[in-house]
């Protein structure tokens, strides 16, 4: 075997290594201070503080483009979810007078009805 003194493969890994413990102890250090939470703050509000002013701005732009918005376009989506609802309701109920109608002795059976009293007339002629 090579000796590990001269493989230039053992002396970069020794290398990366000593390098990225250097570095740890240094992100863990600047981490634990009070600025560096402080900066990480303030990058953070700006960044949203940015991504409002973009919104606003795409949403401007695509008024001016007569175009929807994100906004515009999920109240459509919405409402197109109640009206599909709504159909399906009235489909559902259209079904059902379908069903009632074409089986007319389903409906009788639920709600009696009167007897029947009359005669029909004799086959000769006149009522008695």
């Amino acid at each position: 075997m090579a000796d590990k003194s001269n493989d230039p493969v053992a002396i970069w890994q020794n290398m990366i290594g000593e390098m990225e413990k250097g570095f740890n102890a240094f992100a863990n250090q600047a981490m634990a201070s009070p600025e560096f939470s402080k900066a990480v703050n303030q990058v953070g509000g700006a960044t949203a503080g940015a991504q409002k002013q973009l919104g606003e701005l795409m949403e401007k732009y695509l008024l001016s483009m007569n175009l929807p918005s994100r906004s515009q376009m999920v109240g459509m989506a919405e409402r197109l979810q109640s009206i599909e609802g709504q159909l399906n309701e009235i489909k559902a109920v259209l079904h059902q007078m379908q069903g009632n109608a074409a089986n007319p002795s389903a409906g009788s059976s639920t709600t009696p009805r009167p007897p029947r009293t009359k005669r029909p007339p004799p086959a000769g002629g006149e009522p008695k």
